[in-house]
């Protein structure tokens, strides 16, 4: 891969899983980013966070929004824009 390669700005889709339950009144706070409502195994309330960022200093910046409000992480998966995990390139 070339140097320009890396230079490029690229944005990825960001699917992040906490424990509880935030309605979709935080989307606007999450940068616009959809909130949807699940459950874990067990029936374990969860909310999903889907969100279209810029790079990982963003994606840095909404975990620490997650860690302010003392929510549970689950998971954090890049996924493609049509859903999906994403490959990786190399």
């Amino acid at each position: 891969m070339s140097l320009a390669a890396h230079q490029r700005p690229t944005r990825s889709t960001y699917e992040i899983r906490v424990l509880g339950q935030l309605d979709t009144d935080w989307e606007e706070w999450f940068g616009g980013g959809s909130v949807t409502l699940g459950s874990a195994a067990g029936r374990t309330p969860i909310t999903i966070l889907t969100a279209r960022l810029p790079d990982q200093a963003a994606l840095r910046g909404l975990l620490c929004k997650l860690w302010d409000l003392n929510l549970t992480l689950l998971s954090v998966r890049r996924t493609r824009a049509g859903g999906g995990e994403e490959e990786d390139d190399g």
